[in-house]
Formats: structure tokens, C-alpha cells, sequence
């Protein structure tokens, strides 16, 4: 079984900043792209970035130059480091990531953790 979980959610005021964290556990094989995604009210979810093992990340245009993903390999964590926070930001912030397992491949997401951004 393996499993993804969130911790780092809040309240902040415009401008202000948050890190998120996200770590795999379980009988891990490897993991390649890990990611965050977010889903606001009567929204649909969509990208926040993505990194690889490698370290090559990828941004929504949106949150380009405020937020910064990184990876731990060795802790099987990913972070997001949100700077310079928006209102828009709110939403709720779920990790993802393809987990290889010997039994095969696990598409997981983590439960989700609250981001509310205060103007």
C-alpha cells in the first residue's frame, strides 16, 4: 500500500507565504513526476507544477516566479513553496504522483490540504 499525505495548509494574508509538503510512504519502488494541483470552489482542478526525479519542473503560467517545487528523492517528499500569495491562490492543494510499486503502478493523490489567501 502506499499513500501520499499533505501537511502545511493555512491562512495567510495577501502576499504573504506558504510551504507545502507532501510525502509518499509505502512499498515504493520509485517515483519519476511528482506534482501539485489545486481545485477552487465550482472550479476545476488544475496544475500547480510538476518536477521530475531528474529536477526538471514545469509552472501554470499562473503561479510562475512566486512558487518554487522541489524534491527530496531520498524522503520521497515534494515541496511547494509559495511566495507573494494571491487571493486567487485559494483553493485546495492536492499532491500527486504515479508511485511504481513491484506490483505495478499506482496513480495517488494526497487528501488535500486548505490554502485561503486573505486580501
Amino acid at each position: 500500500q502506499v499513500q501520499l499525505v499533505e501537511s502545511g495548509g493555512g491562512l495567510v494574508q495577501a502576499g504573504g507565504s506558504l510551504r507545502l509538503s507532501c510525502a509518499a510512504s509505502g512499498n515504493i519502488f520509485s517515483i519519476n513526476v511528482m506534482g501539485w494541483y489545486r481545485q477552487a470552489p465550482g472550479k476545476q482542478r488544475e496544475l500547480v507544477a510538476t518536477i521530475t526525479s531528474g529536477g526538471n519542473t514545469n509552472y501554470a503560467d499562473s503561479v510562475k516566479g512566486r512558487f518554487t517545487i522541489s524534491r527530496d528523492n531520498a524522503k520521497n517528499t515534494v515541496y511547494l513553496q509559495m511566495n507573494t500569495l494571491k487571493p486567487e491562490d485559494t483553493a485546495v492543494y492536492y499532491c500527486h504522483a504515479p508511485i511504481f510499486t513491484h506490483r505495478g503502478v499506482r496513480d495517488c493523490w494526497g487528501q488535500g490540504t486548505q490554502v485561503t489567501v486573505s486580501s
